[in-house]
């Protein structure tokens, strides 16, 4: 059986991938059913805040104004080298909503944003975009075989390792 990771070494591997990686996959409600657009992203301190610079012509922005509730995905590219079911990856669901530019933390946003895209500059002087804050609540993490975490935004630095489910009348220590 593999052991699991503290919460401190989940989330340096949380860091390091989502600095790795650029882009995600926002998944929004079209019609009642999931609907998929590649984003890219800057987070908060921590996994709970999200943050994406969108046009209000894209579909998934109409999607979030029609409901703001969402999953984003995150996930290290498939190599030919590497197991595929061994992708670390990251799965979070939440909410969104516009950041106002009087917020608060607005340009700070802006700034690491803009840090970690500046090809998108031209873009914050277009009228259809705004910047855009997920409210992340529940998280769900593999880093690899036998490395399944879950946190929730009551406790975000807190990962538990996922261990599969018991069926009600199965006691613990014995097989179905």
């Amino acid at each position: 059986m593999i052991e699991a990771m503290s919460s401190d070494e989940v989330r340096a591997a949380w860091a390091a991938l989502v600095q790795d990686l650029r882009t995600g996959v926002l998944l929004t409600l079209r019609n009642g059913r999931p609907f998929g657009s590649h984003v890219p992203y800057v987070f908060g301190e921590d996994w709970t805040r999200a943050y994406l610079h969108l046009s209000r012509l894209a579909l998934h922005t109409q999607h979030l104004l029609a409901d703001p509730r969402l999953s984003l995905f995150l996930s290290e590219p498939d190599r030919p080298e590497k197991n595929p079911l061994a992708l670390k990856r990251m799965n979070l669901q939440g909410a969104a909503a516009v950041l106002p530019p009087e917020a608060p933390h607005y340009a700070t946003v802006k700034a690491r944003y803009l840090a970690r895209f500046p090809q998108s500059a031209m873009m914050f002087s277009f009228g259809d975009f705004n910047l855009w804050e997920l409210t992340l609540t529940d998280a769900h993490l593999v880093l690899g075989f036998g490395q399944a975490y879950l946190s929730t935004a009551a406790a975000p630095r807190e990962w538990t390792h996922q261990k599969p489910e018991q069926k009600p009348d199965q006691q613990p220590g014995t097989t179905p």
